[in-house]
């Protein structure tokens, strides 16, 4: 599985467009100069992008380019739209690009460092993954960090994705993501009372889904102790009793 598939929104900041974009294709007034036809560009290609329409913001995005050719952001979102695509080689030689005319920035470096996660190139995803996160303006590392350990463990390697995870908390106490995941990597370590713990942790001020109230229940069951998985399964199925974890807990008997 993917990152971008494992990540609601906000786990690659990319497309945060301000206020309203037309998403007319009309030309740009010729008084425009070219940076502002550059950033219109970008908009409507990035807008596009988030529309499904990737021809169009391919076009819109290489004309943005092609007016300001060192926006790193317009060469990422590019590289995205190639994906989508299924172009592999104008993605890469896109998310390159734009980690060489905007090194610095910690956007691009996040989403060149998931693209090679990706295509499975760890090695260079994990430096990448670490040039971002430990960028001075990345306000939201935390985020970075626990990408990053999800892709170690597509690896697998679940000592740096611990690491990675960790470093997360680090950055932000009680990251939700970060404690999901590492109730879910200790659970598959056989590390019960941790998994438990991080667990625990999560159902502090987050919202409890069937999912999260199901997996408690298999912790204490793997725990023995009956009365808190017991407590899990009749919240389970108070609250989510539609829910497939409802069902397979019905089913189970």
């Amino acid at each position: 599985m993917k990152i971008s598939e494992l990540w609601l929104p906000g786990a690659i900041s990319l497309l945060l467009l301000a206020g309203c974009i037309s998403t007319t294709t009309g030309n740009i007034p010729n008084e425009a100069d070219d940076d502002d036809a550059a950033d219109l560009n970008y908009q409507l290609g990035a807008r596009y992008f988030q529309n499904g329409k990737y021809e169009l913001a391919r076009d819109r995005l290489l004309l943005s380019i092609e007016l300001d050719p060192k926006n790193g952001i317009a060469h990422s979102t590019l590289g995205r739209t190639y994906e989508a695509l299924d172009n592999e080689r104008l993605a890469r030689e896109a998310y390159e690009q734009a980690v060489r005319v905007e090194p610095r920035n910690f956007e691009v470096q996040n989403s060149y460092a998931v693209f090679l996660c990706n295509q499975r190139d760890f090695g260079k995803a994990e430096k990448h993954f670490d040039i971002s996160a430990n960028h001075p303006e990345n306000d939201n590392a935390e985020v970075t960090l626990t990408n990053a350990g999800i892709c170690m463990l597509q690896k697998p390697d679940q000592a740096a994705a611990e690491r990675f995870f960790r470093e997360a908390l680090d950055r932000k106490k009680n990251f939700p993501d970060a404690l999901l995941q590492l109730c879910l990597l200790k659970y598959q370590q056989q590390d019960y009372l941790a998994s438990r713990a991080f667990l625990q942790r999560f159902m502090v001020g987050n919202l409890t889904t069937a999912g999260v109230l199901y997996l408690g229940a298999q912790i204490e069951e793997k725990l023995g102790d009956d009365r808190a998985r017991t407590d899990y399964v009749n919240r389970l199925l108070r609250e989510f009793p539609t829910s497939p974890e409802a069902r397979k807990v019905l089913e189970s008997g």
